[in-house]
């Protein structure tokens, strides 16, 4: 994997994004662009679906680096996130070292060599030995707050303190996006290691882009219905709005049924590809879908 030099102006990180089919409005190209130049991590928060995990796949595979993914969940501990020790290998080490009589200080001193250093993403990230990353810390608010903890070493100084091996440091930092759907809220300590960005649904103009790169197939008068719909959708009081991710399998769905716009019926009976729970269907289905299709026609 190549790496590609960064791009210099915001404008070139807008279309370093659009190249990997991610239409980025101007204060999110911003922000990567900065998160780019000042090496800082990117903290970006928002309502799931949005696209902001997206944002660190398309970085990797443009800028041509690793993606190292950290998912985050309730009791993540610096084992999984980090690193830890190959212990089977370490007590298999020291049954071999018994029979051949080797010392204990050697012992020891072989126990905490690098070849028994489980790597987790963290670690995988920052680690001099291999090529650069992207490191992607992804739904941080769905950790646990003392976890956080753990990231301030890595987020300020790009490296992570081992007790038995001494401090591994980043020859070139990773590239850091932090999402959250803002589950709980994060620390201000994280924060302030960050620059931030709110990640918005996107305006009917940036989702029409959206569907045409990452759904090319859909008609476009089609296309123009569907977004048209989702964004009255959006307006109306379900449990769970539907992303642009939904957007793009709702369009998808009815053009693999041959549809070239919309009908009350196939609306009906594709909702399950724009709608995830059964109470935000049922709420929609019938009276509702109509008045909102119609709406979406006239107005595309």
């Amino acid at each position: 994997m190549t790496a590609i030099p960064l791009p210099t102006s915001v404008a070139e990180t807008a279309a370093l994004l659009a190249r990997g089919d991610y239409i980025a409005d101007r204060a999110l190209a911003t922000s990567v662009h900065l998160a780019l130049a000042m090496e800082r991590p990117l903290f970006l928060e928002g309502e799931p679906g949005t696209g902001k995990t997206e944002i660190a796949k398309v970085l990797a595979a443009q800028l041509g680096r690793r993606l190292v993914r950290l998912q985050c969940y309730e009791g993540l501990d610096l084992a999984a996130a980090a690193y830890e020790w190959d212990h089977a290998r370490q007590l298999m080490e020291i049954r071999l070292a018994e029979t051949s009589g080797e010392s204990r200080t050697a012992l020891r001193q072989n126990l905490y060599a690098p070849d028994f250093l489980l790597r987790r993403p963290l670690l995988s990230a920052i680690d001099p030995a291999l090529p650069p990353a992207v490191l992607l810390i992804d739904e941080l608010d769905r950790a646990d707050e003392p976890f956080e903890a753990f990231l301030l070493e890595i987020l300020g100084d790009f490296q992570i303190t081992i007790p038995e091996l001494g401090t591994i440091a980043a020859t070139t930092k990773p590239i850091v996006i932090i999402t959250s759907n803002r589950t709980r809220e994060v620390h201000d300590a994280i924060r302030r290691r960050c620059l931030y960005q709110w990640v918005d649904y996107p305006d009917a103009a940036r989702e029409r882009a959206i569907l045409a790169a990452r759904a090319p197939g859909v008609p476009a008068l089609l296309s123009a219905q569907v977004v048209a719909f989702v964004q009255s959708i959006r307006t109306t009081d379900i449990f769970k709005l539907p992303g642009v991710a939904e957007t793009i399998d709702w369009a998808s769905a009815l053009a693999a049924l041959d549809e070239t716009e919309l009908a009350p019926g196939a609306v009906d009976d594709t909702l399950g590809a724009l709608l995830k729970y059964q109470d935000d269907i049922a709420k929609v289905r019938g009276e509702v879908a109509a008045r909102l299709t119609g709406e979406a026609v006239r107005a595309a």
